[in-house]
């Protein structure tokens, strides 16, 4: 059977322009190589043709004809998702579609009962190897499509739900497909190449924000050193890659793991290797020898989930009282030559207009590198989209496609979305404005920094900052946002004319959501 597999051409530019950072999707690739042999396997990584995407589709899936085409979607991809099926459906009617990740596990019940439903013969819920490589299988004749767990499938017009099984054995997994299968390129962060794996899956804590444990439980799961060597050999030797993002969604979960992978890595002897992971600011701040042995390895960048430097924002999270643990914690990062990209939330029910504005100004005294702001997102299924819904703070609860982390779904006990929204956009731009580097980056006099401190950055304030005064504060951010809007539609595939910005934050080119 010839099967493709597809991840979304949708883009997030909240560390830097949408152009500017395209990963491939680990999930994909993972699933692509665990099918049996006797398949032939393609993968697809569509962030990589956004501005061509219709016209790739038509050549690529002509010229393949696959037996089954599978997409994988975030909760804001959805809406994507389901046009490229439709579109998948008038090329190759004959055609079966799978569909798999976060929103399909989340919502399959909704789904099944949707207006698409019947565009989609089957839905794998959760951590997708086994189902979906037994769904290959079944559909060769070698297995039973009511026999596989965490499947579902049509009879007649109708889903069957099998029961959830249980979670893959890590220790079985090939690596991710990265060879002549896998049909996209030119997967980089700025000018540089960059690849993705994984040295363990889930998460013990429990942020109240975060899905995750719909997808894996409350458990945490790790890959065998020997196989995270031979991944990132892969991606070394192989890929001729130096840096690597590793998806695990907290690295640091077992500080003693880490150091005997850090060990095992400098070991190796790999040469210029630059990696990228997730953490949390506790583990960070308590494990300085673990952090030692991170800047030793290679690790390069560390994105740390600091949240809020309010103690009724951080309780709603369930992230506990950590201001003082995130300060040492960049403080210990920045020790080692590790840059912190922070990553702080904004529209909890407490927040006004100074408590936006004091976040913010925490941000910028902890130094960090690289800021990640969000808007507080009431994702599907997670503990505080149940409590904003029930205190009535949710203005948009269904049109999921700006469910990314840029626009104000929610309102505060103070501030309507439009004006939450507005509020987010004006601070950054008044206490941050034109990035300032941090003390670690400008210690290591990279030849960039005099390029952007000396010339980029005058430029640009010259010929944009001119522009945003002559505009206004309020005409500037209705512009921001409505390019922000138009950022993720596909001509045919979604909406017939690019979206503006959602109705409940920018309605109108004479109210821009500001103060009055």
């Amino acid at each position: 059977m010839k099967i493709m597999l597809m991840s979304m051409p949708d883009a997030v530019p909240i560390i830097m322009h949408e152009s500017a950072f395209h990963l491939p999707n680990c999930g994909i690739a993972s699933l692509g190589a665990n099918i049996d042999e006797g398949h032939e396997v393609y993968i697809a990584d569509l962030i990589r043709k956004r501005r061509h995407l219709q016209r790739y589709l038509k050549k690529t899936l002509l010229k393949i004809r696959p037996g089954l085409v599978g997409l994988s979607a975030m909760t804001w991809q959805y809406e994507t998702c389901v046009g490229i099926i439709r579109y998948v459906r008038e090329l190759l009617p004959k055609t079966k579609i799978v569909i798999g990740g976060y929103h399909a596990t989340l919502l399959y019940e909704e789904i099944a009962a949707s207006s698409e439903a019947g565009l989609i013969d089957f839905i794998v819920r959760g951590e997708g190897e086994e189902a979906f490589r037994r769904l290959v299988n079944a559909l060769d004749g070698k297995d039973r499509l009511e026999d596989i767990p965490s499947l579902s499938y049509k009879d007649g017009a109708q889903f069957i739900h099998n029961p959830t099984g249980g979670l893959c054995d890590l220790t079985t997994l090939k690596i991710p497909i990265r060879d002549r299968r896998r049909l996209t390129s030119g997967y980089h962060v700025i000018t540089s190449k960059v690849e993705v794996m994984e040295t363990s899956r889930g998460c013990t804590r429990g942020c109240s924000f975060c899905s995750m444990n719909h997808m894996y439980g409350r458990t945490f799961r790790t890959f065998p050193i020997e196989r995270i060597l031979a991944d990132i050999d892969d991606i070394y030797y192989r890929r001729k890659t130096r840096m690597i993002f590793i998806a695990d969604d907290n690295f640091v979960l077992d500080p003693r793991r880490v150091i005997r992978i850090c060990d095992a890595i400098i070991a190796r002897g790999y040469r210029g290797l630059k990696l990228n992971i997730q953490a949390d600011s506790v583990t960070i701040a308590r494990n300085e020898e673990m952090l030692g042995k991170m800047a030793l390895a290679g690790m390069q960048t560390i994105f740390l989930g600091i949240e809020s430097v309010s103690g009724k924002n951080l309780a709603v999270a369930r992230k506990g009282d950590i201001v003082e643990e995130s300060r040492k914690a960049v403080a210990l990062c920045h020790k080692y030559g590790i840059m912190v990209i922070a990553g702080l939330i904004f529209g909890f029910p407490d927040d006004d207009e100074q408590g936006i504005a004091a976040n913010y100004e925490f941000l910028k005294s902890l130094d960090a590198d690289i800021p990640y702001c969000q808007i507080l997102t009431p994702y599907p299924k997670t503990l505080v989209r149940s409590q904003l819904l029930g205190q009535g703070m949710i203005v948009n609860g269904d049109d999921y496609k700006w469910y990314n982390g840029i626009w104000a779904n929610v309102r505060t006990r103070h501030l309507d979305a439009a004006s939450l929204q507005f509020m987010v956009w004006l601070h950054r731009r008044r206490i941050f404005g034109w990035w300032e580097p941090s003390g670690l980056i400008k210690k290591q006099k990279a030849a960039w920094l005099t390029v952007w401190t000396h010339f980029m950055r005058p430029l640009m304030k010259f010929l944009i900052g001119r522009r945003q005064d002559r505009l206004g504060p309020e005409e500037s951010y209705r512009r921001d946002m409505e390019a922000m809007g138009a950022m993720n539609r596909f001509g045919g595939l979604t909406d017939a004319e690019p979206s503006e910005a959602p109705p409940f934050v920018v309605k109108s080119r004479n109210d821009a959501g500001g103060p009055k």
